[in-house]
């Protein structure tokens, strides 16, 4: 199975600023962990090294476990007027809860 993911030209820009701006945020990282209101829920975070089952996408960091999860969706950048965030657009969902970070498959 190919793993995609797709990032915005705003998410590559986004990710560019935060991992050029300090030598301890090297890589941004997504992952799916347990919990929620819908079951899943995204986390977005940083880390200065990459871990042995991580997958590589330009600057971010996601591990085969989380890939498998969300293989096939778009990573964005929103500025809403609420505030500034990393929003995925996972085809695998069936269902999401209010704020987008939660989901079911």
């Amino acid at each position: 199975m190919t793993k995609k993911i797709v990032f915005t030209d705003k998410a590559k820009d986004q990710i560019q600023k935060i991992t050029s701006e300090s030598k301890s945020k090297k890589y941004f990282r997504i992952s799916v962990k347990g919990g929620g209101c819908s079951g899943f829920k995204y986390s977005f975070s940083f880390d200065d090294s990459k871990k042995d089952d991580d997958v590589e996408f330009e600057n971010a960091l996601i591990d085969k476990t989380s890939l498998d999860i969300i293989n096939g969706s778009t990573i964005d950048f929103k500025v809403e007027m609420i505030g500034e965030s990393f929003v995925i657009n996972n085809p695998k969902a069936t269902a999401s809860c209010g704020c987008g970070l939660s989901f079911s498959v």
